[in-house]
């Protein structure tokens, strides 16, 4: 056989069983959710980080980083919600590489997909607990979000898996807020139809089930940059990229014209530096559109506690194992310098 159906794995009713949230997590969620929502559909004017490590391959480190965003949260909550990235899934452009917590729960030892299941289901019960803030993750699998839907806060789905018909359907029955990134290719129809097709009910097959969801009214945007033909990087996070998205979000009469905006990957073709200005860009942007203004309800930041990456093995403490992240310090400062310009 071509498949080797190794083990059954546990169903999520069974995993949220075995690893149940506390009423002190459950409080912090409802009113997480609230606050976030409300940025998306207009009610509020304040600001959403999605921020954090390119993958979440550590519990220690992530941990000791999502506290230190806590702390930074406080002195900007009047402005910013911070969303810390605790992404556990990693699509791989030629399918090589670490490919996330899920998969690898120690990145030096073989895979174990129980054994990720239940580390990821940990971490992100643990980072509320011990923060206060609810985190964002990646959807790779959509049969996995049952893992963690009453844990999450904002999900993404990437450039790879945005064409999906079946990302598109889980996320039309997530009541959080779903980013829909353009693809590789920087075709925004593409993301643009995604969106409409997350934003209505649909009935389909799912784990086995006959579902029907009531559609996710703030299902938006994530500009993140392409590539051209020769696999070279091109941004899209500029003044005239943000207001052709608007243009198109009026044409296409969607909910919520919302729009997160990636200042990592193609956008910054992958200098972690760059996230600095590229934010400060975004920024000068909004104060010179009300459109873009009114459209742009946060931004992803790759950051970590050291600058850079380093290979599986090298041990260094808080420093990402797949692309390079800016660092503690420059991130923090980032953050506030944010709270100044918004």
């Amino acid at each position: 056989m071509s498949m080797d159906f190794s083990r059954k794995l546990p169903i999520p009713k069974e995993i949220k069983e075995q690893f149940p949230v506390d009423e002190k997590i459950k409080k912090i969620k409802a009113e997480k959710d609230k606050e976030i929502r409300d940025v998306f559909t207009g009610v509020s004017d304040k600001f959403v980080l999605i921020i954090g490590p390119c993958s979440a391959d550590n519990e220690d480190s992530v941990i000791d980083y999502v506290t230190r965003l806590s702390k930074v949260q406080e002195k900007v909550k009047d402005r910013i919600i911070i969303v810390p990235r605790i992404y556990t899934n990693k699509p791989r452009t030629t399918g090589e590489g670490y490919m996330g917590m899920v998969h690898q729960p120690d990145p030096e030892k073989k895979e174990d997909l129980i054994g990720g299941i239940i580390s990821v289901r940990k971490l992100h019960t643990r980072a509320i607990a011990e923060s206060g803030l609810i985190c964002a993750d990646e959807m790779l699998y959509p049969e996995n979000a049952r893992y963690l839907d009453d844990l999450l806060g904002y999900c993404a789905i990437g450039a790879r898996s945005v064409e999906n018909q079946q990302h598109r359907l889980v996320a039309s029955g997530m009541d959080i807020p779903v980013g829909m990134k353009n693809p590789t290719s920087g075709d925004i129809s593409v993301m643009l139809n995604s969106i409409k097709a997350a934003q209505v009910p649909h009935t389909f097959i799912y784990r086995g089930w006959d579902v029907t969801t009531s559609g996710n009214d703030i299902a938006h945007a994530i500009l993140r940059g392409y590539v051209d033909n020769d696999g070279r990087s091109h941004s899209n996070y500029h003044y005239e990229d943000m207001i052709q998205l608007f243009d198109m979000y009026q044409k296409r009469n969607l909910k919520n014209i919302a729009l997160v905006v990636d200042t990592n990957h193609a956008n910054s073709g992958k200098k972690p530096l760059e996230q600095v200005r590229i934010a400060k860009e975004i920024l000068h942007s909004c104060r010179h559109s009300a459109d873009i203004r009114g459209m742009v309800k946060g931004l992803m930041i790759e950051s970590y506690i050291e600058d850079g990456a380093q290979k599986i093995g090298e041990g260094i403490y808080g420093k990402s194992i797949t692309d390079p992240c800016l660092g503690w310090e420059k991130s923090e400062r980032l953050i506030l310098d944010i709270a100044d310009l918004i």
